[in-house]
């Protein structure tokens, strides 16, 4: 007789000869935070946009006379130690006045208005670097003529140490808030994956005080600078892995 012989379909043999494929290690898990820090300090800076409106007849002449205030006022800023390349034209225009008149003429329609007279204004915008002498600048502005002044505002010249150590709070606050939730889930804080920042910089609304024109000519303006704040938002994103 013929020996029998057992077949073994193919894939299940090779399935029973070939080594089993170590399986895939799972993919930590990845916990992302923000964290916030904000440092506040006095600023050294003010930019001040004041300048001359002046009236005419006729616009050279209203022009005639906005040169020589001008001339006067940029004058007495740089006597006040402002140098020449903080003082910039902000702005210029030369505008009509024009009177309107309630007469119609004979179809009824209002009458087109007149021109009596020009409008010339002329502003600087100035960076005041010796704050404390910046109400003694305003004083002087006033004094040799400058009839608008569209406001003060503040700056530090140089806020990178501020915002460096606004950027090592944030991250601090960061890693504090991501080892909190690590705890809580059981997980451990691995390796960071990323990290990237938002930065600004932020002035409360700080009066400034002007005094009346019927104050002593002698007195400096009073003037408040507050202070301002800086502020970074980092966002990390950490491995987790299983707890130790």
């Amino acid at each position: 007789m013929r020996p029998i012989t057992a077949l073994v379909p193919f894939a299940l043999a090779t399935a029973l000869t070939a080594p089993a494929f170590a399986q895939e290690a799972p993919r930590p898990g990845t916990i992302s935070i923000e964290g916030r820090a904000e440092v506040t300090a006095a600023p050294d800076t003010a930019f001040v946009t004041s300048g001359v409106t002046t009236q005419g007849e006729t616009a050279r002449e209203a022009l005639d006379a906005n040169t020589k205030a001008m001339a006067d006022l940029i004058a007495a800023l740089k006597a006040s130690n402002i140098e020449a390349k903080d003082i910039q034209t902000s702005g210029f225009s030369v505008n009509p006045n024009y009177v309107y008149s309630d007469e119609r003429d004979a179809n009824g329609y209002s009458k087109p208005p007149k021109i009596a007279g020009y409008q010339v204004s002329n502003a600087v915008t100035v960076r005041v670097r010796d704050l404390p002498s910046l109400g003694q600048v305003l004083d002087k502005a006033v004094t040799v003529g400058a009839n608008t002044i569209n406001g003060v505002s503040f700056s530090v010249a140089d806020p990178s140490k501020l915002y460096d150590e606004a950027r090592k709070a944030a991250f601090v606050d960061a890693k504090e808030k991501a080892d909190l939730y690590a705890g809580v889930a059981g997980v451990s804080l691995e390796r960071i994956l990323s990290i990237s920042e938002n930065q600004n910089f932020s002035q409360p609304p700080q009066p400034y005080m002007m005094k009346s024109a019927m104050a002593d000519a002698s007195g400096a303006v009073p003037v408040q600078a507050g202070e301002m704040s800086f502020s970074v938002n980092v966002s990390v994103q950490w491995e987790l892995a299983e707890g130790k």
